[in-house]
């Protein structure tokens, strides 16, 4: 009877344990990607191959084992602060953040099948480094650049007081170096000529008459006669047979729109730097009219510079904010100044607004023309930012990898301004939500990102 007895216990053992066994064995196909998982052995129904062993021990300790004898990390640790660990949950001591359970690679239960059979372009799974978005104030510098003009403010014209016919022309081609005083040219006019003879008739045949002589010598001064002219014909007694028009700027000779030929024109009234040596349209022999403007002389020892602010950009930037000034012909020779007038109305031709910078030229003497790189510190700014790298340009859109779960999902939002490798965040993302710091890093080159916006 004990016997009988012995044999049942024995037969009970067995089938125990073997049910167990069967319970801890478990086959997947070699080739991860098929990603096919059975508790019998057999083929893979996706490419053929025998399904191999895949078991899991328990050492004396009761501790859990994977096939490779090492055991499986347990605890809890910060998903910004990888060094933070802990067998008991709670908050990270550094930012604050819930410690997160450590997950095996080896655990079954660490990546769930559904997740990594979600398409790529969705949803990405991996265990890249987190950043937070972070409401801060910062310092505001915004790099641009533009160009070097002359000073339209300081612009001088040179214009005729009478008609008549051009003599002798001193200026011999454009962008010429004058002097206030210079001569510029000789004019010779029939109705200059006929008031000098007017004066020497009154001062030689009625000399009493004050007030005809008088006024005989203001219409000559006005007409464009110097008072040193005028002494010369009234001491000489003889008409001059030219009046000299002198310039009363300094600066260099540029032809007025009516006079020269300005298909060049930027529309400062100047023509291309780049025709310094070109001849004069004006010539010697050549008639000009009263009051026509002949030549403009502009001041290179008065510029200003002039910054394409961009559309995002113009809303941050204010008349009176300091700028740093790099020219590309010396960049030794950096100086600083402020914002003087941004204008109201896009260029032609331009998608950008413009910022005027006026500075002294006469010690940098920066080439008129040149192009200049510049620095606008714009104050501080409180916003939302976020570290460069994590952030993801996919030409009008900016995409972040929130972290949900187990794996990362693409999000658009809106950006604002790179300063700092920091990019403003305007909206589409919560400061409770996490973002990989790395978003290049999760990018397939051969997938096409689909966000959840």
């Amino acid at each position: 009877m004990w016997f009988g007895t012995l044999i049942v216990a024995l037969l009970l053992f067995s089938c125990n344990n073997n049910k167990g066994n069967e319970q801890s064995v478990m086959y997947t196909c070699p080739m991860p990607q098929d990603s096919v998982f059975s508790n019998k052995p057999g083929k893979c129904p996706k490419c053929g191959m025998d399904l191999v062993l895949m078991e899991s021990h328990t050492d004396h300790e009761g501790h859990e084992m994977s096939n490779s004898g090492v055991e499986k990390s347990s605890g809890y640790t910060c998903p910004m602060h990888p060094t933070i660990k802990t067998d008991t949950a709670g908050t990270c001591p550094i930012c604050g953040m819930q410690l997160e359970k450590i997950k095996s690679a080896n655990d079954a239960n660490a990546i769930s099948l559904d997740v990594l059979l979600k398409p790529v372009n969705q949803q990405v799974v991996t265990s890249v480094p987190m950043v937070h978005m972070v409401e801060r104030e910062e310092d505001i510098e915004m790099e641009t650049f533009g160009f070097i003009e002359y000073d339209t403010r300081q612009v001088g014209v040179i214009s005729s007081n009478i008609s008549g016919r051009i003599e002798k022309l001193y200026i011999k081609y454009r962008y010429q170096k004058i002097n206030k005083g210079q001569r510029i040219m000789d004019i010779y006019s029939p109705e200059l000529m006929t008031a000098q003879q007017n004066l020497l008739f009154l001062l030689k045949n009625d000399p009493e008459n004050l007030n005809l002589i008088n006024a005989s010598k203001q219409k000559l001064l006005l007409l464009g006669m110097s008072n040193q002219q005028l002494n010369s014909v009234i001491k000489n007694g003889k008409s001059a047979f030219t009046v000299s028009v002198f310039s009363n700027y300094t600066g260099h000779i540029h032809e007025s729109g009516l006079a020269g030929n300005m298909a060049n024109s930027r529309g400062t009234g100047m023509n291309d730097v780049s025709q310094t040596t070109q001849e004069l349209s004006m010539k010697e022999g050549m008639y000009v009219q009263k009051g026509q403007n002949i030549f403009n002389v502009f001041n290179p020892g008065k510029a200003w510079a002039l910054l394409n602010i961009f559309a995002g950009q113009s809303a941050m930037i204010k008349v009176g904010d300091k700028v740093r000034i790099i020219p590309e012909t010396n960049p030794q020779k950096d100086f600083r100044a402020t914002i003087s007038y941004i204008e109201p109305v896009y260029r032609d031709g331009s998608k950008t607004l413009t910022a005027r910078v006026y500075f002294e030229n006469s010690v940098s003497k920066i080439p008129i023309g040149s192009q200049v790189k510049a620095t606008v510190f714009a104050g501080m700014r409180s916003a939302n930012w976020l570290p460069e790298e994590a952030v993801l340009s996919l030409g009008l859109d900016k995409v972040v990898f929130v972290r949900t779960g187990e794996s990362f999902i693409a999000r658009k939002i809106e950006a604002g301004i790179v300063n700092k490798h920091l990019v403003q965040v305007l909206s589409g993302l919560d400061p409770t939500e996490a973002v990989a710091a790395n978003a290049q890093y999760l990018v397939d080159s051969e997938s096409f990102i689909k966000t959840d916006q």
